[in-house]
């Protein structure tokens, strides 16, 4: 979106305090607590193509609540509402993806095609940021909004083009699986085979690490980066981060060990990156989120492959749902002690999680189930 490089800024520029954004967040990340699962289990039940193509509607909404009411009340109920529409497509991505290929026999190469998604996800940002500081210039923020809600209902519409693999039949005389029935066996699963909820755990923390990132253009701001400059200075990180989405198909064979080695080296560049403390420093963040993504790549492949029940997006919104509480932490974290706190539990979550991304087969989830 044009206007997500300098959200961020947006806040500050309208006059709220560094505690005020990390609120702002806060909220975010604890309506999607709420929304999470239920978002997951209606795309099981309903379509995970239509919940994909809401979620797009609702963010557009929030930005046109931003533009409108550049106020904390405005922000935070804006915020309130891409949360719900996150909700809707998290979980349905990652279930549309690997049942569509599994309908093909292709589940094997989920990571791979997860991977290039997120990739093409990442390195559409470059011209976005490029534009977002033409339009800046131009029309300041409410540019940047106008044309970011543009480009959320045209990827709404796109998304009622997607393929979807029919879902399974009800046999004759039973019933369909309600809203209650469909929750509690996603949930079911996700608690109850120790494999899956091995996986789901390390899905949830490293993809509420994914929260830092909206800290970054505040980071390039207090390095020295002019505000019309911040876009540009950050192009290399969604290229860093696609790079490492792409990799990810390859490295499916590392073992957990060799990923966590890499989360510590990312862990180490961000360190770097802020005893540096200047434009410059912008590298290490680059490195250290080319790494981050590479790790979440494998750990949602990984867990994708536990999943054997057919409430997939519903279990993949129980990941979501902990990563929204670690990115609440994240967030908390920041405003009590900023990056250098981050870093440290950067640190511990790759030292104590990092074993639980080994491989497994689906035959040990099955093992597993019920431990």
């Amino acid at each position: 979106m044009p206007l997500y490089p300098v959200y961020a800024l947006l806040f500050a520029d309208s006059g709220l305090s560094a505690a005020q954004i990390s609120a702002l967040f806060v909220l975010w990340s604890a309506v999607g607590i709420v929304a999470e699962v239920p978002g997951g289990v209606w795309a099981d039940r309903h379509s995970r193509r239509s919940a994909i193509a809401a979620a797009g509607v609702f963010q557009a909404g929030a930005y046109v609540l931003w533009i409108a009411w550049p106020t904390f009340t405005g922000f935070a109920l804006g915020f309130a509402v891409w949360s719900i529409g996150g909700a809707l497509s998290s979980g349905s991505e990652e279930a549309l993806v690997h049942d569509g290929l599994a309908a093909c026999g292709q589940e094997h190469r989920y990571a791979s095609v997860i991977g290039r998604m997120e990739a093409a996800s990442l390195a559409v940002q470059v011209p976005l940021a490029l534009l977002a500081g033409v339009l800046f210039e131009v029309g300041g923020y409410p540019l940047l909004g106008i044309a970011s809600v543009l480009v959320c209902l045209s990827a709404a519409v796109l998304a009622t083009r997607l393929p979807e693999a029919p879902r399974p039949v009800v046999p004759d005389g039973e019933d369909e699986p309600g809203f209650l029935e469909t929750m509690r066996a996603g949930v079911g699963e996700a608690i109850g085979s120790a494999p899956v909820r091995a996986a789901a755990l390390a899905v949830a923390v490293f993809s509420g690490f994914d929260a830092i990132e909206e800290y970054f253009p505040l980071l390039a701001s207090e390095w020295g980066v002019p505000t019309g400059a911040v876009p540009a200075a950050m192009l290399a990180i969604p290229l860093a981060g696609a790079a490492g989405a792409v990799l990810a198909g390859r490295a499916m064979g590392l073992r957990a060990r060799a990923l966590t080695l890499a989360m510590l080296v990312g862990a180490a560049a961000l360190t770097a990156a802020l005893v540096l403390g200047r434009p410059e420093g912008l590298a290490g963040v680059t490195l250290f989120y080319g790494i981050h993504r590479l790790v979440m790549v494998i750990a949602d492949a990984r867990l994708q492959a536990r999943i054997e029940g057919g409430s997939r997006a519903t279990v993949t919104s129980v990941a979501s749902l902990g990563s929204e509480l670690v990115a609440i932490a994240l967030f908390v974290a920041w405003a009590l002690g900023g990056l250098g706190l981050v870093i440290l539990i950067a640190v511990v979550a790759a030292v104590t999680l990092g074993p639980r991304l080994s491989p497994s087969s689906p035959s040990a989830a099955s093992r597993g189930r019920g431990r």
